[in-house]
């Protein structure tokens, strides 16, 4: 077979909706912060059998943020007043997406929402409202709203800046993780103790995510910029691990191996 071209790999991310245009779209953001780290980005519809079959083409994914909320039913809790909007269609497509990404191995950014959903997906449960549940919480849900991030010592987040272990971000959610899904560690909290960031204990598997918005931030904040570039390089990675398979079950038996000779 004859060696594939590289190319730079595709980043999925998957849509928000808009209800009054009835339309899937995102921010530009989020394309803009793909390509600056070198991937090419591609928008996946809210439509879970096609977004499942599209994942298994992409090299990576990004679970983007979202103006609903996950719906209470799938971590077992009553939905409370102050969840407003639930949008079934994108509950199903994360959890479509994520069921391929972890079959295949594919890298996951967790963003805002997308944090939230990976996390229910693996089991794990929400803090509906902080304001109603987290006692002295600071403010997590407004345009303008940054404060302080305390990463855990010796968490990748923290290596990855030389083992800081402060940042500042911004901060538009009233949601959070209450308790962390199947295979989740804390990386990083609020002041309040609000869960921040959290990463995967996966073997060779790319699994992170973030409550606030990096996609905002990357051209300033550094952690927010090596989120993406960790991310497209993982995904460069896997891909080229996914090559070098399929060229081993193509070849014929008692072959020599072209790089040693």
């Amino acid at each position: 077979m004859a060696p594939q071209k590289e190319r730079k790999p595709l980043i999925g991310m998957t849509c928000r909706w808009d209800a009054e245009k009835q339309r899937h779209y995102l921010e530009s953001a989020y394309s803009e912060a793909i390509a600056a780290a070198g991937g090419v980005p591609v928008l996946i519809p809210l439509v879970s059998g096609a977004a499942a079959e599209l994942t298994a083409r992409l090299d990576g994914i990004i679970l983007s943020g979202s103006g609903s909320d996950v719906d209470p039913e799938l971590y077992r809790q009553k939905r409370r007043t102050e969840v407003t909007q639930v949008h079934p269609a994108r509950d199903e497509t994360d959890f479509a997406v994520l069921e391929q990404a972890f079959r295949d191995k594919k890298p996951v950014l967790g963003i805002c929402y997308g944090m939230q959903s990976l996390n229910v997906y693996l089991g794990g449960s929400l803090v509906q409202h902080i304001p109603a549940s987290v006692a002295s919480s600071i403010a997590h849900d407004s345009p303008t709203a940054h404060h302080e991030v305390l990463l855990e010592p010796g968490s990748q987040l923290s290596t990855w800046l030389g083992g800081l272990t402060k940042v500042q971000v911004n901060s538009t959610h009233h949601q959070s993780i209450e308790k962390p899904g199947l295979g989740l560690r804390v990386a990083a909290v609020a002041a309040d103790g609000v869960i921040e960031a959290v990463e995967g204990g996966f073997p060779d598997h790319f699994v992170f995510a973030v409550q606030w918005h990096p996609e905002r931030i990357w051209h300033t904040e550094r952690l927010s910029a090596r989120l993406f570039s960790e991310l497209v390089d993982a995904a460069t990675s896997r891909r080229a691990a996914d090559l070098r398979a399929a060229t081993e079950r193509e070849r014929p038996p008692n072959a020599a191996d072209p790089e040693q000779t």
